[in-house]
């Protein structure tokens, strides 16, 4: 039973096209799949992250812009997503993937600040829930981690905030 995404619409969340199917959406998620998933993070999934995945595990948003005051990589006004992770390990980027959260924090070297569960099309920049100030097991914030300057440019305050806070990109086109 939903509480966080109680009134969300996930019709309208998600682009369940053929690549997202093979690349990013996963299997169902069972209590076997978390448990299997949450003992090889050293994080704790907030709950709202796991409500989520209940509707579908991982995928392609429709909607694929948060906006930011902060200049960054990719524009003055907002950052960018390509990709949500599922708790699973089947998929390359879930988030116990082969190319998941621990890949990005071990080989690819980003900060070591919770789990990076969304890429960016620009692919130097991940999106993370960081537990910087709430512990482990605390309710992170979301932020948004450029590789290459170690850029840190905080987004949401929780993981629901983020999600109900995505826009679609045309909102963001300048017309100069």
């Amino acid at each position: 039973m939903s509480q966080v995404f109680k009134e969300f619409d996930f019709g309208n969340f998600w682009d369940n096209n053929e690549y997202a199917q093979e690349n990013y959406i996963s299997e169902p998620l069972t209590d076997e799949l978390l448990k299997e998933v949450q003992a090889e993070l050293p994080y704790k999934i907030p709950s709202s992250y796991i409500e989520f995945m209940q509707y579908q595990n991982g995928g392609m948003p429709i909607n694929t812009c948060y906006p930011t005051n902060t200049p960054n990589g990719w524009a003055d006004d907002h950052i960018a997503i390509d990709m949500i992770s599922g708790i699973s390990k089947n998929k390359l980027n879930s988030l116990a993937g082969e190319y998941g959260s621990q890949y990005m924090i071990e080989d690819i070297e980003y900060p070591d600040i919770g789990i990076y569960f969304a890429g960016s099309p620009c692919g130097h920049a991940m999106i993370a829930l960081d537990y910087s100030e709430c512990g482990s097991d605390g309710e992170p914030c979301v932020v948004y981690i450029e590789q290459d300057d170690d850029n840190k440019i905080f987004l949401a305050k929780d993981f629901e905030t983020f999600i109900k806070g995505l826009k679609h990109e045309d909102e963001f086109i300048d017309d100069e």
